[in-house]
């Protein structure tokens, strides 16, 4: 018996989907690349919960991704709510951590210090968390 498979129906080109996103799907993204949102992932987690169970149920309920545009709009709106909270805030402590993030292959350990200083601005200054 062959350990060996052949591919089949593999495509060489880019996937289009040629079905047109609904109209009010159009919202801003969030402007962070994966550093930034890692960095700042535990306090978008504590601070948008409510939006992200929502969000979570709703998928449960219909795996439609048209099913729930509306929760997903209000789960980027308080990212981005956070995020530019954290801009006018923590934007040096948090910048240290997240570039320490990008030079550590996004690796948690390598970065606690940084962490630790971003953690005290968060929580010395942002008290809704």
């Amino acid at each position: 018996m062959s350990t060996h498979r052949e591919a089949t129906n593999l495509s060489t080109g880019k996937f289009v989907d040629p079905t047109p996103a609904p109209s009010e799907s159009a919202h801003p993204e969030v402007g962070a690349t994966s550093a930034p949102l890692k960095s700042a992932a535990f306090f978008i987690g504590a601070y948008c919960k409510d939006y992200n169970e929502d969000f979570l149920l709703c998928k449960d309920e219909n795996n439609d991704p048209a099913h729930c545009l509306k929760e997903g709009r209000k789960v980027t709106r308080c990212a981005m709510d956070l995020i530019n909270k954290l801009r006018e805030n923590c934007e040096k402590e948090w910048e240290t951590h997240y570039k320490c993030l990008e030079k550590h292959n996004q690796e948690y350990y390598a970065c606690r210090k940084q962490e630790s200083t971003f953690n005290e601005c968060v929580f010395s200054k942002l008290v809704m968390l």
